[in-house]
């Protein structure tokens, strides 16, 4: 029996964690404590499974998984929008509060609310471009939502009412949740951590088997990102922006061929693709594995894009963003 959390928790003002070096390793040890964790395999079939059940006929969109700590139950459901965008509503059983990550069109988002006939509560943006925020401003006038966004970003976020900074935490209906700064993609990407279901979403920092092209930000600054990510445990469950893993896998193949564990995945993402299943999510596991950004030590890597071996990482991601970029 779950305990309910009080409505009143279903916003609460942000307030700043004290920042210093080891703020991510207890997010780390907290998420150790807190969370129930599903390995990469495990989410697979979940996926699989709740997609061939009893709402089959709604293919992705009604693709959902519960993770529950012990004071309640956050259930997040995936939500295709434009071609190969995901949007992702959060919603929480003890309260009813729901929101939504990154909704870059406002009508599936409505139809998914409508099936279940909720409202929204929150629309959380991970980064201002238009695919993600989108739906802002005709949700917001519909539902009453209030936007939440990157303080760097006030100026581009339409309808933005919640300015968050690096080691901010909100709280989202009792569930905690860490924001950490990740530039590189646009300079005022963030991610939302959720401690307490070990989950993260990531935007358009980290795909699946790939990153984020450098609009706005350096090759440091990603390396920067991409290492606080995956500062978090293993088994944290990471939902990005986009449908890009068969494309990134294919890609990932070819300039790391004897990678045991990206061949193994890749064959189960050309599955998955072939049946018109999410590859979404993934897992901090997996992506250290199998991620070519994340890899910038292999030497097949180095040796397949001609990068010196005495090349630093910084240098070795901007080679393999050039590649990735050209192919």
């Amino acid at each position: 029996m779950f305990a309910k959390a009080s409505s009143a928790m279903a916003y609460l003002p942000c307030t700043r964690v004290r920042r210093e070096p080891s703020l991510w390793p207890r997010m780390r040890q907290q998420c150790s404590r807190k969370c129930v964790l599903f390995g990469c395999g495990t989410f697979l079939s979940r996926q699989l499974k709740t997609l061939r059940g009893g709402n089959r006929s709604l293919g992705m969109a009604q693709f959902l998984c519960s993770m529950v700590n012990m004071a309640s139950t956050l259930q997040i459901e995936l939500v295709p929008c434009l071609k190969d965008n995901y949007a992702y509503l959060l919603h929480d059983v003890g309260t009813g509060t729901v929101g939504v990550v990154d909704p870059s069109e406002a009508v599936p988002i409505i139809d998914a609310l409508n099936r279940t006939n909720r409202n929204l509560t929150y629309i959380l943006n991970t980064h201002h471009h238009h695919d993600h925020t989108g739906g802002n401003t005709e949700l917001k006038a519909r539902y009453g939502a209030k936007v939440i966004g990157s303080g760097t970003d006030m100026d581009r976020i339409p309808g933005i009412d919640v300015a968050l900074d690096d080691g901010d935490t909100w709280m989202f209906a009792g569930h905690e949740v860490l924001v950490m700064e990740t530039p590189g993609h646009t300079r005022g990407h963030i991610s939302y951590y959720f401690p307490g279901s070990g989950t993260i979403f990531t935007g358009d920092t980290l795909f699946s088997l790939s990153c984020g092209k450098l609009f706005e930000g350096t090759p440091e600054q990603m390396l920067s990102s991409l290492r606080k990510i995956m500062s978090l445990a293993d088994d944290t469950i990471i939902y990005c922006g986009h449908e890009y893993t068969l494309s990134n896998s294919k890609f990932a193949l070819s300039i790391e061929p004897k990678n045991e564990a990206l061949q193994s995945y890749a064959t189960n993402v050309a599955h998955l693709r072939s049946k018109g299943l999410p590859t979404v999510p993934t897992t901090v596991k997996t992506e250290k594995l199998c991620n070519p950004f994340l890899r910038t030590s292999s030497l097949e890597i180095r040796q397949a894009l001609n990068i010196s071996p005495t090349a630093n990482d910084v240098e070795a991601l901007a080679a393999i963003r050039k590649a990735k970029d050209d192919w």
